[in-house]
């Protein structure tokens, strides 16, 4: 999704620069224990499965933003075969759009089943195939009077004096800067006519269907929060106060929500939006007594999108900086909130070369990650077409080739130890990982290998253990609590 923030950075530049110039996982090697459920929670600052593996999440984004909120069972919706595509490239997560006119379409509080159903049809196809889901509150300049979605017809109230006069259409993303859709949001944080409530209500309800579901990885309590009239502060050092009287205290208001329901599943925060394209601080704290939350954090390095701009200029390579920078970052606010960090969004490009730089740094840090988008899906909030996977949604083969070969990589799925470091060049195709073996872990070190730097296969070299492989996916089953090292090498 091309994100306001890096709009607005990219419009600076430009206006600069015009100035001065194998089988699926629901069959894998390893039979799953049919208890405990497969289910993410937070160890530190990493994600672990339900045997303690440590968990790389390689994944993408499912939000059908118009109505009804669901993808439909087409070729360009989502079906078994998408389901299948996800499995045989190696993506292991999704985050779903569970959105909230949706599940309570004609009053507060009051589900449609139907709603569900038709998600859930779409949540055990992924979970057939072993791919983790986060459950997403998305939002995008709040509902569609305004050019977006995000919340119910009858949530949707335009203030005085803007509702004497009709809403001007102001385009996606200009239309959070306006008085008018910031004062919504505003009333929002301040819980008028009760929505905040309602909203938690909301929250409490996903999380009551979804809490005992198989490949779990919780719930991202809100998409990119704008703070409202206040946000130009934002601009300038990172606009603390509106964490501090807004956004910590409705998120610690949803969590204590859902915890009524769901005591264990991971909840996600998600700080403010400028942060995801300036390099903003953010001021997120922990719960006491929290043991299982997250941080949805997304990354947009404005300088890819000047040349969409007409800028004559390419910036990609600044972005190394930018991505260092906010994963740092990220890293830095999980501790502070005793959190897991997860990439929630990133790319939304055709740029493959900033591609290759957000995830070559995001496997340095150990940084699972939900790219921006698996397919186009008519996206009414984006500047252009540029986030999907396939030039054509109905059609699976239509595939970027060149987007694809950064997304689709070798790296350790699941890991049965600790102290993981790994490696890989999506030019070579060649691949080491290293870590300290935990033999109490009943379940072997699960890795993907990419068939597009390996289409004639691979060997693998490893210091311990029985390796064993299977398409696409090797398993290496080494009881030690010492060093293990792997190497990865495609045949030519």
């Amino acid at each position: 999704m091309r994100k306001f923030t890096s709009l607005l950075l990219a419009g600076v530049v430009a206006l600069s620069l015009a100035a001065t110039n194998v089988a699926n996982a629901g069959a894998s090697l390893t039979a799953e224990a049919a208890d405990p459920t497969p289910r993410l929670q937070r160890e530190g600052r990493n994600l672990v499965d339900e045997h303690g593996r440590l968990v790389i999440v390689h994944g993408l984004n499912f939000v059908w933003k118009r109505p009804p909120y669901v993808p439909p069972d087409t070729a360009a919706g989502f079906t078994t075969a998408d389901a299948e595509w996800l499995y045989d490239h190696g993506f292991n997560g999704a985050r779903l759009g569970i959105l909230w006119p949706g599940v309570n379409p004609d009053a507060p509080g009051v589900v449609d089943p139907t709603y569900f159903d038709r998600w859930d049809r779409v949540v055990d196809l992924m979970a057939d195939q072993g791919i983790w889901m986060q459950f997403d509150m998305h939002q995008d300049q709040w509902h569609e009077t305004y050019g977006g979605e995000g919340v119910p017809h009858w949530a949707m109230k335009r203030p005085l004096p803007w509702s004497l006069l009709p809403y001007p259409k102001v385009p996606f993303p200009f239309g959070y800067w306006t008085p008018e859709v910031s004062t919504v949001y505003d009333k929002f944080w301040a819980n008028k006519n009760r929505l905040l409530d309602h909203w938690v209500t909301y929250w409490k309800q996903v999380a009551e269907h979804y809490k005992d579901q198989p490949y779990s990885m919780g719930y991202d309590l809100i998409n990119e929060p704008w703070v409202g009239n206040e946000w130009a502060t934002c601009l300038v050092g990172g606009c603390g106060q509106s964490y501090v009287k807004e956004l910590q205290p409705a998120q610690n208001k949803a969590l204590a929500g859902i915890r009524s329901v769901d005591p264990t599943n991971i909840v996600w925060y998600e700080p403010q939006q400028l942060s995801g394209g300036l390099l903003l601080p953010t001021y997120l704290k922990g719960v006491p007594g929290e043991q299982n939350l997250g941080l949805s954090w997304h990354s947009y390095c404005s300088a890819t999108f000047a040349a969409s701009l007409g800028v004559p200029l390419d910036l990609t390579e600044s972005c190394k900086n930018f991505a260092k920078n906010r994963t740092r970052h990220a890293l830095d606010q999980a501790a502070k909130m005793n959190a897991v960090p997860l990439m929630s969004e990133w790319g939304a490009s055709d740029n493959a070369r900033a591609l290759e730089i957000d995830a070559d740094t995001a496997d340095a840090n150990n940084m699972g990650w939900l790219y921006w988008a698996y397919k186009f899906w008519n996206d009414p909030t984006t500047a252009d077409t540029k986030q999907g996977l396939f030039r054509d949604d109905a059609d699976l083969t239509s595939t970027k080739d060149d987007k694809l070969r950064q997304l689709v990589r070798t790296y350790p799925q699941a890991t049965a130890g600790r102290d993981l470091q790994y490696r890989y060049n999506p030019k070579t195709g060649l691949f080491t990982m290293s870590y300290r073996g935990v033999a109490s872990i009943d379940a072997p070190t699960r890795i993907f290998v990419s068939p597009i730097t390996a289409p004639n296969g691979y060997d693998v070299v490893t210091n311990t253990g029985t390796v064993t492989t299977d398409g696409s996916y090797v398993e290496i089953d080494a009881p030690t609590n010492g060093q293990v090292q792997v190497t990865i090498t495609p045949r030519p």
